[in-house]
């Protein structure tokens, strides 16, 4: 048994040490990982509840379809490709069930080729063609932290930063840090929203005595501006609750009350963590590649290919 250890290891050192530290690290990343090439990503179908397999490359074209404008600069598609398929790889990683992803918001958008046609019409032959050029030269890349596959979050539209994972989730990772995003503002049209509702449905839809006044009270905000709890009527409210109960984009709001009305004034769209969509699309028409993209919103990260 110790022979075949000692023989395991030597069959493992000896290309490291003819290659050199500085190969070292991807052939131990393609040991741990393997070829990606003939992956396969399960993905439940909401519509259908059915489970499809779908061949990895395959996947990640649908993702782009589904999550990112196809009239996007290429190199911001490109980006897209490559978070997407890191993200998939990461959660078939640790699946345990009979799928590794649904094809909704609660991962990453897929959709099919039907589904594109019925999405771009004339604009089919064009798009397909883009989005697969874009997945085409990303083959098999992947983002990396510390030689692990990241949690590559990704949302459409920051208010002028992304925001630390910490702040939004119950862990904060390292690579998901708060970053400036001063493209956003410019490139996205859900940059800036307003949503107003009567007192009425607003003190009633928060649990609270609908023939009394409305007091603003005390808010918690994080380094980005994002509310994290405000305290109306003097009751504490998480802000991603006053998010989903009236719709707003993000939790990067104000609050007024107006008359019979309550405004919200909200910039951005999404949860804020990771690569922002909108943001991506702006540095890509400014010059920077998909690569300069991702190191921007995933912090002290390798980009690998490991196909």
């Amino acid at each position: 048994m110790k022979k075949v250890i000692l023989f395991t290891l030597v069959i493992i050192l000896i290309p490291l040490l003819i290659v050199g530290l500085n190969n070292s690290q991807d052939i131990m990343i393609k040991m741990k990982y393997g070829s990606i090439s003939n992956k396969v990503i399960k993905v439940k179908r909401n519509k259908t509840n059915e489970i499809v397999e779908v061949p990895l490359e395959e996947y990640v074209i649908g993702v782009v379809a589904g999550e990112m404008p196809a009239s996007f600069n290429i190199e911001a598609l490109k980006a897209q490709a490559v978070a997407s398929r890191t993200y998939a790889l990461k959660k078939a990683e640790s699946s345990e069930g009979d799928y590794d992803v649904v094809d909704s918001t609660s991962n990453q958008v897929y959709i099919n080729y039907d589904e594109m046609k019925e999405k771009w019409q004339t604009n089919y032959d064009t798009y397909v063609s883009k989005i697969k050029e874009a997945v085409k030269d990303t083959k098999g890349e992947v983002i990396l932290y510390n030689n692990d596959l990241i949690d590559a979050m990704f949302f459409s539209t920051s208010n002028g930063y992304t925001e630390n994972s910490g702040d939004v989730f119950s862990n904060s990772v390292p690579y998901l840090v708060s970053v400036t995003s001063n493209w956003d503002k410019d490139e996205s049209p859900a940059f800036s929203s307003r949503e107003e509702v009567s007192k009425s449905e607003f003190l009633f839809n928060l649990g609270l005595d609908t023939n009394s006044p409305i007091t603003i009270g005390s808010i918690e905000k994080t380094n980005t501006g994002r509310v994290k709890t405000i305290t109306i009527n003097n009751k504490n409210f998480d802000s991603n609750k006053i998010r989903n109960i009236f719709g707003l984009k993000s939790t990067s709001f104000t609050i007024n009350v107006s008359g019979d009305k309550v405004v919200f004034n909200v910039n951005g769209y999404g949860h804020g963590v990771g690569m922002s969509q909108y943001g991506s699309n702006g540095m890509a028409k400014a010059g920077y590649k998909y690569k300069d993209i991702l190191n921007h919103y995933y912090k002290n990260c390798d980009i690998k290919k490991i196909n």
